[in-house]
């Protein structure tokens, strides 16, 4: 499985460089800004969820691919930034996934003393080819703490970083 979503990495690559709008994007409700940028930082790795059937690719800025480099991802210092943009995967008749629509991108935000009210991490999601910011107010953290909190060991990251590229 990790072969075939290898495989299609090269394509989902492609595909999100055509995923911006170029128009001024509106903040998240808890005031973390859009960043267009993430598509430019190092790939940390790809992700396929069976369970909601989508493609995910997860981005570090250069703070966050320190961090991995050096092995201190727990805690992970405050500045790393993740981001996973996330894409409908598609079976074609090989039983091959491709990205399908793109659906959103989720930054977390690393910063002990500015978040510590949401577990040391700055949330933030953004819908659509045309992103729209998630959430009617602030209190839409809460959802992304409370998915988080199993992974309180990892500092509440799924993703297992790798580099990628």
């Amino acid at each position: 499985m990790n072969k075939i979503i290898i495989w299609c990495l090269p394509a989902l690559l492609l595909f999100l460089q055509y995923c911006h709008t170029g128009t001024k994007v509106a903040p998240s409700p808890n005031g973390i800004a859009y960043m267009p940028e993430y598509k430019n930082w190092q790939v940390i790795n790809v992700e396929h969820r069976t369970d909601n059937k989508t493609l995910r690719i997860i981005y570090g800025n250069a703070v966050a691919v320190r961090a991995i480099r050096s092995k201190h991802t727990h805690p992970w210092p405050d500045g790393a930034i993740l981001a996973k943009a996330v894409f409908g995967a598609v079976v074609d008749s090989n039983g091959m996934y491709t990205p399908g629509d793109f659906q959103q991108v989720m930054f977390m935000v690393k910063d002990s003393q500015r978040y510590q009210a949401t577990l040391g991490w700055g949330w933030a999601r953004w819908k659509g080819l045309d992103p729209k910011p998630y959430g009617r107010n602030a209190t839409f953290t809460n959802e992304c703490t409370s998915c988080h909190l199993p992974q309180k060991n990892r500092d509440y990251v799924f993703t297992d970083p790798k580099l990628i590229f």
